[in-house]
């Protein structure tokens, strides 16, 4: 559990908050849904009975690095002392993960089948923005864009965030044999969350013709300006009123041009309050922004399964219950934010954030003893979850994914293999956003597996994840004037794994 605490999870594949890669295998060829293997303890828990009596384990390592970019249009970003007048900026995330284990373990005896996985099996990773992402200085971009009328000329802000997100699934199942060519499979998976998130606006400097001065400092003084016209507005309107009830009592006729001032001087004071309201919601921008948010949660759900032998075809189905689950956060933020994205963190709230149910199906034919051809279809039900703030709702449809690939013992020691995979979310413009996103890809994967002994199989295997750019049509608010943003992400994975039978 303490090496478990280390990991730094990363989403490669599978529904939304849902990852696939458990084992070196996997990496190997996504097509495992139909296989007979000790991996199968995740992919086919059905048909981990049809191997050989006794006690196996295996333990994965996969190392993984990523990155994630968003590319953001935003007319405010011209303003940005650091931006070059171009109102197009890139935001990149690089996340790199040394160490992402899993381990499966069964026993069969009989016709019984005792599986327990461990396995990182959702969230969204750890990555860090080291120059903040689009929506945090586009709130500064639309500050700077409001204070034009009091002398602002650009802005600049040093922005910072960080993300770690990993859901730790505990599975424990049993698999019978009911006749000699099918079986079944229960169990239920108890998942741990837990995710870290920091992030900071610092620094935030406002450009004027004399020069660029803190915020704080800009602020102040244009509060003192503000204040100051008030009361000379305010003597003003005095003095005119006094002058009118003067020319009402002696009966002398109040001049248009006297009616005109006051109305002026009044309106000129109207203004002048709403734009000293509005510098007073900017207060909270003073010393920048600041967001430390732990979250925890826990959940559990059933995993049913079948497998089914005949001739040289097997085939295979599993389905994962959903997972509840609510992220208990201990924050910063204490208040409800202008920048709504904040608000999911607010301290004492607890954040619904269900894995989706999984239904898998797969089947593999063993052309000859030595070489074996599988395919599998995946459907997530993002849907049917619970997000914050009801985000499935947002989404267009499921995720869902198709895969298949081959397997060939060149000899009783040397195994090689290698499959493709195909994942489609059904994204939408009010789903996406910069602080948590996915995008639709496609996978190859390959490598080897070699027998050392008749009781120990290394196998090894590299996986590459090739992204699709959503591209982000947004319709501009009061503290964002973004209008596009495009999505991609790269992900490559090496893996390494032992598979030892007692």
């Amino acid at each position: 559990m303490a090496i478990a605490i280390l990991v730094s999870g990363t989403t490669l594949a599978g529904g939304i908050l849902t990852n696939t890669n458990q084992s070196v295998n996997f990496l190997r060829n996504p097509a495992r849904d139909a296989a007979i293997g000790l991996d199968g303890v995740y992919t086919n828990p059905a048909g981990v009975i049809f191997l050989n009596e006794g006690f196996h384990i295996g333990f994965n390592w996969q190392y993984a690095k990523q990155t994630r970019t968003i590319t953001t249009t935003n007319p405010d970003f011209a303003l940005g002392m650091r931006n070059n007048e171009k109102t197009i900026k890139e935001f990149e995330g690089t996340a790199n993960a040394p160490f992402i284990p899993s381990l499966q373990a069964a026993y069969n005896k009989g016709n019984w089948s005792i599986q327990f996985n461990f396995s990182v099996t959702g969230g969204g990773g750890k990555c860090e923005f080291s120059n903040g992402i689009g929506s945090f200085e586009s709130a500064v971009g639309a500050i700077a864009s409001s204070l034009k009328p009091l002398g602002a000329t650009g802005y600049d802000v040093d922005g910072y965030m960080r993300g770690k997100q990993y859901y730790l699934g505990f599975t424990l199942g049993a698999a019978y044999k009911l006749t000699d060519n099918l079986s079944v499979y229960g169990g239920a998976r108890l998942l741990y969350g837990t995710a870290s998130y920091k992030a900071n606006l610092n620094n935030i400097i406002v450009n004027t013709a004399a020069g660029a001065v803190p915020f704080g400092s800009f602020l102040d003084n244009a509060n003192a300006r503000i204040t100051g016209g008030i009361e000379q507005y305010a003597a003003g309107i005095s003095q005119l009123e006094a002058g009118i009830a003067q020319c009402t009592a002696a009966g002398v006729p109040v001049t248009e041009l006297m009616t005109n001032q006051l109305a002026e001087a009044r309106a000129a004071k109207a203004q002048l309050e709403g734009t000293q309201q509005s510098l007073q919601t900017l207060e909270t921008y003073r010393e920048g922004v600041s967001l430390m948010s732990d979250q925890s949660g826990v959940g559990i759900a059933p995993i049913i399964g079948i497998d089914y032998k005949v001739g040289d075809f097997n085939f295979a189905a599993k389905y994962e219950f959903k997972t509840r689950m609510r992220m208990e956060n201990n924050s910063t933020v204490k208040e409800a934010h202008a920048i709504d994205a904040v608000n999911k963190y607010r301290d004492g709230s607890s954040v619904p954030e269900d894995q989706p149910a999984l239904f898998t199906v797969g089947a593999q034919w063993s052309i000859t003893p030595a070489v074996r051809v599988g395919a599998g279809y995946h459907l997530f039900f993002d849907k049917q979850a619970h997000w914050y703030n009801h985000d499935e709702k947002k989404l267009d449809g499921n995720t869902w994914e198709v895969n298949g690939g081959a397997e060939w013992d060149i000899t009783d020691k040397l195994q090689v293999s290698a499959g493709l995979q195909k994942t489609n979310y059904g994204l939408s413009d009010e789903y996406m956003n910069d602080m948590s996103f996915v995008v639709s890809s496609y996978t190859f994967g390959f490598g080897l597996g070699y027998k050392v002994t008749d009781k120990v199989k290394v196998n090894a295997a590299y996986f590459q994840t090739n992204y699709d750019t959503y591209k982000q049509d947004v319709t501009p608010t009061a503290m964002n004037h973004t209008t596009h943003n495009d999505y991609t992400r790269t992900n490559k994975v090496f893996g390494l794994g032992v598979e030892l039978t007692l």
